[in-house]
């Protein structure tokens, strides 16, 4: 291997949104992550809704007040 271009592989210290944190090796020193395998509903087997910039709440808003109607609009009916 070449000298010098690599680059340095250090313990890394992870924490999650959740308050797990954990060392393994990385580029980087430290590391911030939004979900791990402690608060991952695939690991955990709790169904769980990741809510990303409140889509979720958009979109229960925007249905609550139309309801599932609005979905039907400018179908036509046999």
């Amino acid at each position: 291997m070449k000298e010098g271009i690599h680059p340095n592989y250090v313990e890394t210290n992870v924490h999650c949104g959740c308050g797990n944190t954990f060392t393994t090796r990385s580029t980087r020193p430290e590391l911030k992550v939004d979900i791990c395998s402690a608060c991952h509903p695939f690991f955990t087997g709790k169904l769980k809704f990741i809510d990303t910039a409140g889509r979720i709440e958009k979109f229960k808003n925007k249905f609550s007040k139309a309801g599932y109607a609005s979905l039907t609009k400018g179908k036509k009916k046999k």
